[in-house]
């Protein structure tokens, strides 16, 4: 579908599977766009309406220079649900993706079933990580990023193995508008989720990459056990798991959402 108009600001959201069908709301990671979830497509959308958009400040949606918080992120995908007129989905984001999907079953449960939390953490420090990021990007654009990213989110075998795959992240990291990303990383250093998530009541499926350098297998198990009953699922995979173990990811999914 094309670019929409969501409380007068532009969101690019994209629609595959049955009308009819239940849907699911996926959120993309820092740095990336909706099209990060094209080897999950073809199957899910064959059970599911799948609703695919580009985060603030990132791909075709609305980039500027406006400090926000995890919680506008979650607004905004509400205020999709809403333009769409769908009153409740399942729910898949990685990364940042599953840090908005903590913040959406935290406050606004009754809008979604099934939670799928990837590669993800309630919170991430240093701050001075985070604003060493901000003031690089904010001075010199997105290119001094992209190559040491690169090297977080995927394991050296699969960046040998599969230089295609990378090189389409890659462009991705570097049409990322360097403001939207400044944002983003912002509104994650300032984030802390750590005892809200306790009170997540949804069934919830925790991913984690054993070898993800950028939300290590530590943060993956907290949320898992912070949150009642969540189940835990661990990938050998970096940080981009659903691109480096992707039938194994897009299974998992499936079958967790289906169960």
């Amino acid at each position: 579908m094309p670019i929409e108009t969501i409380r007068g600001e532009p969101f690019n959201i994209r629609i595959d599977g049955p009308e009819d069908a239940p849907a699911l709301l996926l959120s993309n990671s820092l740095g990336t766009n909706l099209s990060m979830w094209e080897p999950q497509i073809p199957e899910w959308s064959r059970r599911f309406r799948v609703i695919r958009y580009d985060s603030r400040g990132h791909g075709q949606s609305v980039a500027d220079d406006t400090a926000f918080s995890i919680a506008q992120l979650g607004r905004d995908a509400l205020a999709i649900l809403d333009h769409l007129g769908i009153e409740r989905a399942h729910w898949c984001g990685l990364s940042k993706g599953g840090m908005v999907g903590q913040c959406v079953a935290t406050h606004a449960r009754e809008r979604f079933d099934r939670i799928v939390l990837a590669n993800t953490a309630a919170r991430m420090g240093p701050p001075d990580l985070w604003n060493g990021r901000i003031r690089t990007v904010r001075s010199q654009g997105m290119a001094g990023l992209v190559q040491p990213t690169l090297e977080r989110w995927f394991s050296t075998g699969f960046r040998e193995s599969r230089p295609d795959i990378v090189a389409r992240v890659s462009g991705m990291l570097e049409t990322t508008p360097a403001i939207g990303y400044a944002t983003c990383c912002a509104a994650i250093r300032d984030m802390d989720q750590r005892w809200a998530i306790r009170g997540i009541a949804n069934p919830v499926l925790v991913i984690i990459g054993a070898g993800d350098p950028a939300t290590p297998p530590a943060a993956g198990h907290l949320i898992a056990d912070a949150i009642p009953g969540a189940r835990r699922l661990e990938l050998d995979a970096a940080h981009l798991s659903n691109l480096e173990q992707p039938e194994a990811f897009t299974r998992a999914v499936l079958d967790f959402l289906t169960g």
